[in-house]
């Protein structure tokens, strides 16, 4: 009865919040769904992904509020719909059944006097709940605030901010940065991780309880980095995964060594165990990258029907944005479901995405020097000797952006090379299938490894469809599959 009685107190929340909105909000949001209708017809298609998430219009970056509710997922994401680049920050949305096809939504936060940066969501009944953190200009050095506020739907699509934002309005030791709150329930109680830094600029996550989401106690520093894991940490979520804890974050300030961390920023993970009586997660395994390709951060999860999936702002910080000019900018990685074996997390695309194939593409031995063309959207699957080299080249029918995939049995690296020294690679020894699974979208690439214990992410920009052309010295055999859109134009 306790849960029914919170439940109606948050729609009357909702409720009259609505009644005592300006109207000059309600207004604002009209004006910018007929904006984006009309601007979208300005957008340049040469690089608009087939299957993969991306703004209608405008920049996206980080992917929040990722949640299922009611028998749907929702999916939001930072979005700033004016220009192609990062600005005051909304929270865009789109819906889908089956995390492979996807609705656009209208946009579900607008900034009012804070910015709406990134945070995540939870179903309560009839209601669907956002936490998020508000970041206010102020006048004094750091010259910013961030605290955590709330938003609540009963339809899912039209969200009211609470009129006593904000909820959590500082960090313990009133860290500036303090950010990308994710929320979850065990048991009667809600909990929540904030990514913030100590005094002395190291990266931390805080934890947080709840009885009903709006007065929250401070627990325990849950993780924290010793000086080279980074000075802040951002995006933080935590779940149970096949018996561990997992504690999921994108640190930044972290130091390139070798072939790890040469993105500008990292995301990755570490894998412990957590005890709801004392609080205290304890790591068992060091902090290790989740996916190893050129544009991955600020991954977040979910949970349904016993299944953890995951997906990913495919982008990164501080760097080009060839579509950027086309009208809009960033996108979202597909979307993966989530195994621990071994101490590592094995990704995989959600087994939907097999409903995205029309046709055979091609289902034959590609010999050395041999060429295959293919359209914008492609799953191919590589079966070779990993014996002996392979050395796969990836690039469009008309030019543009070409990437190469190797394998050096000499020293056990998959390699994602985008030419002109722009290498990610990481050792990989397969658990079991030695395939190479591909999904190629208008401007991306991802490589799946086997059994998914190796995942590289890295936007690329062919001109016209793919093309495939085997450099290897070895024949291998081709299984590839045309695919349909499953995202909005």
């Amino acid at each position: 009865m306790e849960f029914y009685r919170f439940i109606s107190f948050t729609c009357f929340l909702a409720l009259a919040y609505s009644k005592s909105l300006d109207n000059n909000y309600e207004t604002a949001k009209d004006d910018l769904e007929n904006y984006i209708q009309n601007k979208k017809n300005e957008i340049n298609h040469r690089f608009r992904p087939l299957y993969h998430v991306v703004p209608p219009v405008g920049w996206m970056n980080d992917p929040n509020g990722f949640s299922y509710h009611n028998g749907e997922f929702h999916l939001f994401y930072q979005f700033y719909p004016y220009k192609s680049e990062w600005g005051p920050m909304h929270w865009g949305h789109v819906t889908s059944s089956d995390l492979v096809n996807w609705k656009q939504m209208p946009t579900a936060l607008l900034p009012g006097t804070e910015q709406c940066f990134s945070g995540s969501a939870i179903s309560q009944g009839d209601v669907l709940t956002l936490i998020y953190t508000g970041r206010r200009t102020i006048d004094e050095q750091p010259y910013f605030n961030e605290s955590q506020y709330l938003a609540f739907s009963d339809d899912a699509v039209n969200f009211h901010k609470y009129e006593g934002n904000p909820v959590i309005p500082s960090a313990p030791n009133n860290a500036a940065d303090f950010r990308d709150p994710k929320v979850w329930k065990y048991g009667d109680e809600y909990y929540v991780i904030i990514g913030s830094k100590t005094a002395d600029e190291r990266g931390r996550v805080l934890l947080y309880k709840s009885k009903d989401m709006f007065d929250w106690e401070f627990l325990t520093v849950l993780g924290e980095s010793n000086g080279p894991m980074g000075y802040m940490w951002e995006c933080p979520d935590f779940f149970e995964l096949d018996g561990k804890f997992v504690l999921l974050f994108s640190p930044q300030g972290i130091s390139p060594q070798g072939d790890r961390y040469k993105n500008t920023h990292q995301t990755g993970y570490i894998i412990g165990n957590f005890d709801y009586e004392t609080y205290q997660f304890i790591p068992e395994v060091e902090f290790q990258e989740i996916d190893y390709g050129h544009d991955f951060y600020a991954a977040t999860t979910t949970e349904a029907n016993g299944k953890r999936y995951l997906l990913a702002w495919f982008s990164m910080w501080d760097v080009p944005y060839p579509e950027d000019v086309d009208g809009w900018a960033g996108m979202m990685t597909i979307t993966r479901e989530l195994n621990l074996v071994n101490n590592r997390i094995l990704m995989n695309p959600v087994s939907d995405m097999l409903n995205l194939r029309t046709e055979v593409a091609l289902k034959d031995e590609v010999k050395s020097g041999q060429v295959h063309e293919f359209g914008k959207a492609v799953e191919i699957i590589i079966e070779s000797d990993l014996d002996k080299k392979i050395d796969l080249l990836f690039d469009g029918q008309e030019g543009g952006g070409k990437v190469w995939l190797r394998w050096d049995p000499d020293i056990g690296k998959v390699v994602v090379d985008r030419g002109s020294g722009d290498i990610r690679q990481v050792e990989w020894k397969p658990f079991g299938s030695t395939k190479w699974r591909i999904f190629l979208d208008s401007c991306s690439l991802e490589l799946f490894c086997g059994e998914g214990e190796v995942v590289l992410s890295s936007r690329v920009y062919p001109l016209g469809g793919w093309r495939l052309e085997n450099q290897s010295p070895q024949t291998i055999r081709v299984e590839a599959y045309n695919l349909r859109r499953s995202v909005p134009e």
